[in-house]
């Protein structure tokens, strides 16, 4: 089916016949039941492990604060970097895999929009758990996690600035970026996926790392204990669904009617 397409395409990179025109590409029930299924599990999934983080900080590890409380403002780093790294990012992906109602342009422009409103928050959390960390007289960069969390940020970054100059500003010389922008995407798919991947075994590690220190602190009962360790556990569980369904979404060739194709051909 995709041979027959790419048949109708000349060299100059334009179409004669739109995918979405093809009958044997048109949606049936069942394409349909799927593609509402997979928006509202991860819209749910998305929103949920946020509010689950959110309820976790504040009535367990006693909310947050800034520099008046370091324990309290190492509350942040978890909640923002989960919003950042996770919530708005993954809508980012699906909207940019799953939403074709309106024109492309306005499609990278939303799928930008999402990336550059994690930045604060992802900005936010590192500078929270820095300075925590040095109030608190505790080395940075000494864990599996923390690592994890500067490759995952130092990737979000050249992504961003790659899909920005790649995707956005060589649109300029449309034409004559064709190329460059054609052999772009596929990297820049592949590591959109492997970045947001990185940020999921970052939290889930941040989790683990963060149970390990409390599970001797003074002054909580065991049934507290354990009640936090479901809630957390319940966090890293929906982190890890969330992981399987963007990139179910992602990698799925029965995509909406308007774009039928893997992302990583899209232009």
């Amino acid at each position: 089916m995709r041979d027959r397409h790419l048949a109708k395409m000349p060299r100059g990179g334009t179409t004669t016949s739109r995918y979405e025109e093809d009958p044997d590409n048109a949606w049936n029930c069942c394409s349909w039941c799927e593609y509402l299924l997979i928006v509202i599990l991860s819209t749910i999934l998305l929103v949920g492990v946020l509010v689950l983080t959110l309820f976790w900080v504040m009535f367990y590890r006693d909310g947050f604060a800034w520099s008046e409380s370091p324990k309290q403002q190492f509350n942040l780093h978890p909640i923002l970097m989960i919003a950042g790294f996770v919530t708005l990012s993954g809508f980012s992906i699906l909207i940019y895999r799953l939403c074709r109602c309106v024109k492309q342009i306005y499609v990278k422009l939303i799928h930008m929009f999402f990336h550059a409103v994690a930045i604060p928050c992802i900005a936010l959390g590192f500078i929270s758990v820095f300075a925590s960390h040095d109030a608190l007289h505790k080395v940075n960069f000494y864990s599996l996690h923390s690592w994890l969390g500067f490759v995952t940020m130092g990737m979000f970054v050249l992504q961003f600035v790659i899909g920005f100059f790649s995707f956005l500003v060589m649109l300029c010389c449309e034409n004559k970026t064709y190329s460059c922008r054609s052999a772009m995407v596929p990297i820049h798919a592949s590591l959109g996926l492997a970045n947001f991947w990185l940020a999921i075994a970052s939290s889930v590690t941040g989790l683990i790392e963060k149970e390990r220190e409390t599970v001797n602190e003074v002054g909580v009962s065991s049934e507290n204990k354990l009640v936090e360790h479901y809630i957390t556990s319940a966090i890293g569980v929906t982190l890890i669904f969330i992981g399987i369904i963007v990139t179910f979404a992602v990698r799925r060739s029965n995509a909406p009617a308007s774009a039928k194709v893997y992302v990583t051909e899209r232009i």
